[in-house]
């Protein structure tokens, strides 16, 4: 009955991103296959939306914090997620009108979109120019270790992402039997902790928690353990910490590391859901033409289903593998092309 009731609820978000669905829908389906694992497409998307109470988005993005910003030349997302973000405001308004007094939308008006975006970037605000996703497909797969397949219920997975698009993968991964250890720092827990506290059981049960502080080195010493690591992290901050995607894959065959960031492994950009769905061009329209937000940080869960099946697709043929998934890749591979 529970199942049945999300249904209903969602149906009106369903039928918003239907038309994009279908590339999703065939990785799910491939997914099951690989796992026997079915994927909830309807819960995997729109679970946190209903729990939370979100409306449909428009303009602005479902959770609040995200903005389409109308410039002189398209549309930008810019994604006033955190409190330093909000603070930075008056920042970006100088930046891009010489003024801190002008209200930011109208200061937008008067640059590129490509500007808003870079200059919110600049700033450590996640933002990005409609459409604009461009250069890594959603998975790029570099083999950096030898393969050897191994049954999935005896893998232990250490899950070191945040947020949405890393548990979703870890969760269904570990509903194919691996065993999942969520690892967070102790100066820096899962800001989704701050969300629902439903869903972030939803994304988690059946996990085991550990919390570490990451400058003593215990992390690395946890990571040496697992079959699969899940980051979201830069590169060059977990090599501070002692953590080497290659060194892990090398030295044990059959080992998978996925690594999820906005716009791939060697782009330092920041990206939040919402403004990654922007990029990628997963956006709808309004009557006027112009873009409008599409679900709940929709490439947060389009993300998490993909390095999902490309670790499941990975390990079956034997691992040995780096995954680099793009969130505003995986976004913009679900947007047709233009007629």
């Amino acid at each position: 009955m529970e199942n049945d009731a999300l249904a209903a609820r969602v149906g009106p978000w369903m039928e918003s991103v239907e038309p994009y669905l279908p590339p999703l829908a065939s990785l799910a389906k491939e997914f099951t296959a690989l796992t026997g694992v079915p994927v909830d497409l309807p819960t995997a998307l729109f679970l946190r939306a209903q729990l939370m109470g979100h409306a449909l988005p428009g303009r602005t993005s479902a959770g609040g914090s995200c903005h389409l910003l109308e410039a002189a030349d398209g549309w930008t997302a810019v994604n006033l997620a955190r409190p330093d973000d909000l603070a930075a405001v008056p920042a970006l308004v100088a930046l891009l009108s010489g003024s801190e007094g002008e209200l930011l939308p109208e200061a937008a008006k008067r640059s590129t979109a490509a500007e808003v975006a870079a200059r919110a970037q600049l700033l450590g605000i996640a933002a990005a120019e409609h459409a604009s996703a461009s250069g890594p497909p959603p998975v790029r797969a570099e083999r950096l270790g030898e393969r050897h397949v191994r049954d999935p219920r005896t893998l232990r997975i250490v899950d070191l992402s945040a947020l949405w698009a890393g548990p979703l993968c870890a969760r269904l991964l570990g509903l194919a039997g691996a065993q999942v250890v969520k690892v967070e720092s102790t100066t820096r827990p899962d800001g989704a902790r701050a969300g629902s506290p439903a869903f972030y059981r939803w994304l988690h049960d059946g996990h085991d928690s550990l919390v570490l502080d990451f400058a003593s080195g215990a992390l690395a010493e946890v990571v040496a353990g697992a079959d699969v690591v899940i980051e979201a992290s830069r590169a060059r901050a977990l090599r501070r910490l002692g953590v080497h995607a290659e060194e892990f894959l090398a030295a044990r065959p059959g080992r998978v590391w996925v690594s999820i960031t906005g716009y791939g492994r060697d782009d330092d950009r920041i990206a939040f859901g919402d403004d990654a769905a922007v990029a990628g061009g997963l956006t709808g329209l309004d009557a006027h033409g112009d873009p409008v937000f599409l679900g709940d940080a929709l490439a947060d869960p389009v993300t998490g289903i993909y390095a999902a099946h490309a670790t499941a697709h990975s390990l079956a043929t034997g691992g040995g593998e780096l995954l680099s998934l793009s969130m505003s890749a995986c976004a913009a591979s679900l947007v047709p092309p233009p007629c």
